[in-house]
């Protein structure tokens, strides 16, 4: 499983999700947007979004800790 979590070091959301990912053993790439203009862009072309976070689960994207669907896509 390829996971990617766009983040910024101030987002409480961003560090929710990278909780929940390593609570369930999920192996993720952070990428802080904040930091690196590029990957920001690659982050809104994938999204549509400037928020975060945004992760990215084998190509499926999910704005925001969106529990459910995280579930769904790393089957649990």
């Amino acid at each position: 499983m390829d996971v990617i979590v766009y983040t910024t070091p101030t987002c409480p959301w961003c560090t929710r999700v990278k909780e929940y990912l390593n609570q369930n053993d999920v192996q993720y790439r952070e990428v802080n947007v904040a930091s690196d203009r590029n990957a920001a862009m690659e982050m809104i072309q994938k999204s549509g979004q400037r928020g975060v976070p945004v992760v990215e689960i084998d190509g499926n994207i999910v704005v925001g800790f969106d529990q459910a669907k995280i579930d769904s896509l790393i089957g649990k």
